[in-house]
């Protein structure tokens, strides 16, 4: 086939991967399902992503190091919600798959409606803690008196309104699931839409809206994300893809509850276990002042940024490896996973190569100042080379998540993150006195290792034998 033939074949294959259509992914081609999975899933976390960006790049402008610091030292607490939300909405992921997988779209359905009765329940209990106690909660994090001061009302928007991360990570996590990637990815497009319009509204003040500063930040992205909950809600009521929910599965079943909470608590452990290790980090970032935290906080939202739609390409094989094994195909299930481990390979490798090249001219679009654009430049470009292993560590650890494997990622994180990584960043920051560098080493040092032994431990198979 020559080129042009390809090229035509590859956007027909694109825009058919965005119009929603249901699609059978136990059959045909490996690479076609990767793509109409994974162009959806790319797209919506790409608009993620966004959300951490915008913010940082308006809060920006306001040339206060102590507000995007705010922004840093919220985030490092908001990654405990995301936890949560993302092993939850792996648990939903997975049993959904598997249901649709096993063609009983009811039972798929019943599943989703549990997830979303243990989300809510969650975030109430979130946003009172957060109402509560936002000064202790950045206080504990070693932000200053005049930090506190100024910026706490930030934190406690991000925290009483939890409920918006909370189902809208989770909802998606259903959408991917059942295969109906472009319904999560339009929630995403929605909701970052107006975040963009509404973060310069509320930052600097638009008329009859004053300015609210870094808290303008947090309100315009409640209420981006809010709308975009909204929108899922209103899809999974109107039921036109493979999830419909009825009044019946809204009643609370407790046997599902209890397999949803056990699926899903190895996947909330893995994001607790590495939130917590960014907790850490951002804790010894601290002792080195506002500018080298800012600069990380920088750095770290544009890491994210990249990483998120290779994410993308991660959820996308654990759905392929639910959906496969519900059918009995285990074998087609790895053969997917592989295939995805290496086009993600392929991407990051391109995304490491402008990072490290061009770190300057990046992070310099947010900021002027000297020391937090070369501490930003030094964390992009010494993480970034860690991103090659990177690829196929999160491809293979969503694979375990996807087939209800979560405990063997769990194991992996919390000895490369707590028993490695948090050690080794210490030493090196502040033992051997290399200062911020050690942190972005330590990073991308520990990312790499548990990249090799997910690989090591996946070749095995054991994740094919899994019941959920």
């Amino acid at each position: 086939m020559s080129f042009s033939n390809k090229l035509r074949s590859f956007i027909r294959l694109f825009k058919e991967s965005l119009s929603g259509r249901q699609q059978d992914y136990t059959s045909g081609g490996i690479d076609r399902a990767i793509v109409l999975l994974s162009v959806p899933m790319i797209l919506e976390m790409s608009m993620e992503s966004l959300f951490a960006v915008i913010d940082v790049y308006f809060v920006s402008q306001l040339h206060d190091n102590d507000a995007v610091a705010t922004i840093g030292l919220t985030e490092s607490v908001l990654t405990l919600i995301y936890s949560l939300a993302m092993g939850l909405s792996m648990g939903a992921t997975a049993m959904v798959a598997r249901r649709i997988g096993e063609k009983n779209p009811a039972a798929a359905a019943t599943a989703a409606a549990q997830a979303i009765f243990v989300g809510v329940c969650l975030s109430v209990v979130i946003s009172l803690v957060g109402t509560l106690y936002s000064r202790e909660l950045l206080s504990l994090m070693g932000a200053s008196e005049q930090l506190m001061e100024k910026n706490a009302g930030y934190i406690r928007w991000m925290l009483s309104g939890n409920i918006t991360i909370m189902m809208l990570f989770l909802i998606n996590g259903i959408f991917r699931g059942a295969g109906d990637a472009s319904i999560a990815m339009r929630s995403l497009w929605l909701a970052n839409g107006l975040n963009i319009i509404l973060d310069p509204v509320f930052i600097f003040g638009f008329g009859p809206v004053p300015a609210f500063g870094v808290e303008g930040a947090a309100i315009a992205t409640n209420i981006g994300r809010g709308m975009g909950v909204l929108y899922q809600v209103y899809h999974l009521q109107r039921g036109k893809g493979m999830i419909k929910l009825h009044a019946r599965d809204l009643l609370v079943k407790w046997d599902i509850v209890r397999r949803l909470v056990k699926v899903s608590a190895g996947g909330t452990g893995q994001f607790l276990i590495g939130s917590a290790s960014w907790i850490f980090l951002v804790r010894i970032m601290a002792d080195f002042g506002s500018a080298a935290l800012a600069g990380y906080t920088i750095a770290i939202r544009l890491i994210v940024f990249a990483i998120l739609p290779a994410w993308g390409m991660a959820n996308a094989a654990a759905t392929l490896v639910g959906q496969n094994l519900g059918a009995g195909f285990p074998d087609r299930a790895a053969r997917s996973v592989w295939r995805a481990a290496f086009l993600n390979m392929v991407f990051l490798a391109v995304v490491t190569v402008l990072f490290f090249s061009l770190a300057r001219p990046i992070v310099g679009m947010f900021t002027t100042d000297i020391d937090v654009l070369q501490n930003g430049v030094q964390c992009l470009q010494v993480v970034s080379l860690g991103y090659i292993f990177y690829a196929y560590g999160m491809v293979i650890n969503q694979s375990f998540n996807g087939a209800g494997d979560t405990q063997t990622p769990t194991i992996i994180s919390f000895f490369g993150f707590w028993i490695f990584q948090i050690p080794l960043a210490y030493t090196l920051a502040k033992a051997v006195d290399v200062g911020p560098v050690g942190v972005y080493a330590a990073i991308s040092i520990a990312e790499s290792l548990m990249a090799v032994v997910a690989i090591i431990i996946f070749r095995r198979g054991k994740w094919k034998l899994i019941k959920i």
